[in-house]
């Protein structure tokens, strides 16, 4: 049995009888996804599918899987910097003068939502950039959370 004992080397592209298309490497089923917590977000990355996510999309998460520490924690580190700790838009970077513009949550042009904050967390927007492969789909929804809270503090 030399096979057992001296491997067959096989190239990812190679040909093979095994599959109807004649070739090793194989496109994953339709509609799968990638084993873990990644779970694909439909809305596009346009004006309009900012307005879609800002009017219709919800968090998944209810009062008892909202986690504010987690929230305050992931906020601290990937926002606070230059939304501020308040959400008042006056983080290091805005104080320092390193980066300006960055608006408090409660401006009234904004009318920030559930939906529009998770959009903008995904894709980014303006000189935002994306935080989509920094925190996962729950980690997201926890900052989001964590943001209507600091929103709310502000407008009282």
């Amino acid at each position: 049995m030399p096979n057992m004992y001296e491997p067959v080397g096989y190239e990812t592209y190679q040909e093979s009888d095994a599959f109807a298309n004649g070739v090793e490497a194989q496109l994953p089923a339709e509609g799968t996804i990638p084993r873990g917590d990644f779970m694909p977000y439909e809305i596009e990355d346009t004006n309009e599918g900012y307005e879609e996510a800002k009017a219709n999309l919800k968090s998944p998460l209810d009062s008892i899987q909202v986690d504010y520490t987690e929230g305050k924690v992931l906020y601290d580190i990937y926002c606070g910097i230059c939304h501020g700790t308040k959400g008042n838009g006056k983080g290091k970077l805005v104080e320092r003068e390193k980066i300006l513009g960055v608006p408090s949550y409660d401006d009234q042009g904004r009318a920030i939502t559930t939906g529009s904050i998770y959009h903008v967390i995904y894709y980014g927007k303006n000189t935002m950039g994306s935080y989509a492969n920094q925190l996962n789909e729950n980690e997201r929804w926890q900052v989001v959370a964590y943001v209507e809270k600091l929103k709310a503090e502000l407008e009282k």
